[in-house]
């Protein structure tokens, strides 16, 4: 097959219910110049005999299985290093697009904007049910999104569209932090060139207690705190944004009980907080 020029990245564990959801977003592309890599790791069965169904039916699809697990940088640094395409974008194996023509004005955008490194845009948060509960933005221009991208993530990770090339500059994704991997990535590549986010809603996220945002809390938060110690001299706010760091930090520590009853309510404060105005 001819090299694709965006390669979509897929990172699936052990949640088969969701998975053929995402892969037929991404099929209902108006833009189909890509290759799909979905990285696999663990035991599960279930998961293995849909992606090989899905590999049979449309030879765009790669499927990779690691029987040893690793972190999630680690599984997406696996998955970057088989990429072929100019551009990669990321989609979690819960989640899914609902604008067909996102990758099409993404690669178009990228392609006429240089010197700019990623794009991303919004998302519309939806529980279980596939009721939405929340939607939310992306500060637009680079100069907004540099100004608090220390806060907190900058880009919303799979409505996210990079040049393959910056991120081997910039040293793909840290392995040894153990979550925000992708925020950290983003700061870095912020570093090398412009960062542009669609004011559009590209995305439907799936917030609930088996997704990877509630089971990797404690890791985020230690994670966070170093990223912030991290790039503080490059960016705006560094002590607001520790202060903040060392909270999610305290947080995440608390009583499990107490976190499942709050965790969808404060993840929808602080997306809102930090949306565009």
């Amino acid at each position: 097959m001819p090299v694709p020029r965006v390669s979509v990245l897929m990172l699936t564990f052990n949640r088969p219910q969701f998975i053929s959801r995402a892969i037929e977003s991404i099929c209902a592309q108006t833009f189909t110049d890509w290759e799909l890599l979905v990285v696999h790791d663990g035991p599960n069965e279930e998961i293995a005999g849909i992606m090989e169904g899905w590999a049979a039916k449309d030879a765009r699809v790669r499927y990779f299985r690691r029987l040893q697990p690793g972190n999630i940088a680690q599984a997406n640094n696996y998955g970057l290093r088989q990429a072929q395409g100019e551009y990669v974008a990321i989609l979690d194996d819960d989640d899914f697009w609902r604008v067909p023509d996102k990758l099409e004005r993404q690669v178009r955008f990228l392609d006429e904007h240089p010197d700019h490194v990623a794009c991303g845009g919004g998302a519309v948060c939806i529980d279980l049910e596939g009721r939405e509960t929340l939607r939310y933005l992306r500060p637009e221009e680079h100069t907004d999104i540099v100004r608090r991208a220390l806060l907190a993530n900058p880009m919303v990770h799979s409505t996210t569209l990079f040049r393959r090339a910056a991120a081997e500059q910039s040293g793909f994704y840290d392995e040894s932090l153990p979550g925000f991997q992708d925020w950290d990535l983003f700061l870095k590549l912020g570093r090398l060139g412009r960062l542009h986010n669609f004011q559009e809603h590209f995305l439907a996220y799936q917030i609930w207690e088996g997704g990877g945002s509630f089971k990797a809390q404690r890791g985020n938060t230690w994670s966070a705190v170093q990223i912030v110690k991290r790039h503080g001299p490059h960016y705006r706010s560094y002590p607001l944004a520790l202060a903040m760091a060392w909270s999610y930090y305290a947080y995440a520590r608390l009583p499990l009980g107490l976190r499942k009853a709050s965790f969808s309510i404060l993840s929808r404060a602080k997306k809102s907080l930090f949306s565009p105005k």
